[in-house]
């Protein structure tokens, strides 16, 4: 049985200044009840003022928002943040300095739910701090905590009047690494243990693809692409897509018959679609385009007749990481497991691991394009 949307969101556009790009342009989404959601970009792409809209704290100036199933904004309807039922946390926890964790936490159940008795506040106050995980704390103050213990507090804040819907504005972004790889899943657990649907805006990739259940890219306010983690990564939409979630190397080429030739050898054309079977515009195949190498897909083999060059090597503790330059000055990159390193310095061959390499055509269009066929085959060397 299908989950019932918590959230849906029609055409929604958001203008700051009349003479400029739309901050939101036409998103529409839909959130079932219970999922997750990344929203992903880079800085400035619209994903924080469309989260404000969810939120009430920006009107819409066109489209609608429905949030359980009831109209919030647009068409007529408003309804101010503190009426929407959702939870907010935000990138620097906005803590109170001179309250403790309990009054920190109780705060938002006092001031939204006034005719809750004090022992109804005591017991979600309590149940919210334990779900984090911070039973014993109560009596600290946010200067006596850890980042990741503020962070804990903020969201046990968000979580103690029981939201149907947590809003989280890159809350991680102020945590050092190995705090933030833990906690996020620590977030993700939490939310999925008591059923609550989230959306979290992040520009980490990593981040966004670890944590979710549907990932929103989104570029100059428009949402590029809308799926599951999986279905991102593996089948971008775009351009865009490709090279902001996927660490790619984009190679140009021009087709020559049943080959597409770049500068480091040749691919040959293989009819077979992508799993959308969105295809090119009139169903013909450019002239030119730009193959989609994925890092971990390169495969390197020593060759002193080869075209590129191994310009420099990272140890990136489970793999190395090396730069390749081509004749041209193009830069690629390719991740490989820890067997014999290759010298920096050398030419190597490369092939690739997957058959099946997105094409993205270099054609003017206004929309975005999958790649619809894929070339397979290394022509140059034993890439099979």
């Amino acid at each position: 049985m299908e989950q019932a949307a918590i959230l849906h969101l029609e055409d929604i556009t958001k203008h700051y200044d009349q003479h400029t790009t739309p901050a939101v342009d036409r998103v529409t989404l839909t959130l079932r009840q219970g999922d997750l959601l990344a929203l992903l970009g880079p800085s400035g792409c619209g994903k924080t003022t469309l989260l404000r809209i969810v939120a009430g704290f920006e009107r819409p100036q066109s489209g609608l928002v429905v949030l359980a199933g009831r109209p919030v904004a647009g068409s007529g309807y408003w309804t101010p943040p503190e009426q929407r039922n959702t939870g907010m946390v935000f990138q620097d926890y906005a803590l109170f300095p001179h309250l403790n964790v309990a009054e920190n936490v109780a705060f938002g159940l006092k001031n939204r739910r006034s005719g809750m008795n004090r022992t109804s506040i005591q017991k979600n106050t309590a149940d919210a701090i334990a779900l984090v995980g911070l039973s014993g704390l109560e009596k600290r103050y946010p200067h006596e905590l850890s980042g990741g213990q503020q962070q804990r507090v903020a969201l046990a804040r968000a979580l103690a009047p029981r939201p149907s819907l947590i809003l989280l504005d890159e809350p991680l972004s102020n945590l050092d690494v190995q705090v933030r790889l833990r906690l996020r899943q620590e977030v993700r657990s939490i939310l999925k243990e008591i059923g609550t649907s989230a959306i979290f805006v992040t520009h980490d990739r990593e981040e966004a693809l670890s944590i979710s259940d549907q990932v929103g890219v989104m570029r100059a306010g428009c949402l590029e692409q809308l799926g599951t983690p999986e279905e991102i990564y593996t089948n971008p939409a775009s351009r865009f897509v490709a090279e902001f979630v996927t660490q790619a190397n984009f190679l140009p080429a021009r087709r020559r018959g049943q080959l597409w030739e770049t500068e480091v050898g040749s691919f040959e054309i293989s009819n077979r679609e992508c799993p959308n079977n969105i295809q090119f515009p009139n169903d013909a195949i450019p002239d030119s385009g730009e193959l989609m190498l994925r890092e971990e897909n390169v495969i390197l083999k020593p060759d002193n007749d080869a075209p590129l060059l191994i310009r420099d090597r990272h140890f990136l503790g489970r793999e190395y990481r090396y730069c390749l330059q081509t004749p041209s000055g193009k830069e690629l990159h390719a991740r490989t497991a820890l067997n014999t390193p290759l010298p920096v310095g050398i030419r190597v061959q490369l092939s690739v691991a997957d058959p099946s390499i997105p094409i993205f055509p270099t054609i003017a269009t206004s929309t975005p394009i999958t790649p619809a066929y894929s070339a397979t085959g290394w022509a140059m060397g034993n890439g099979q």
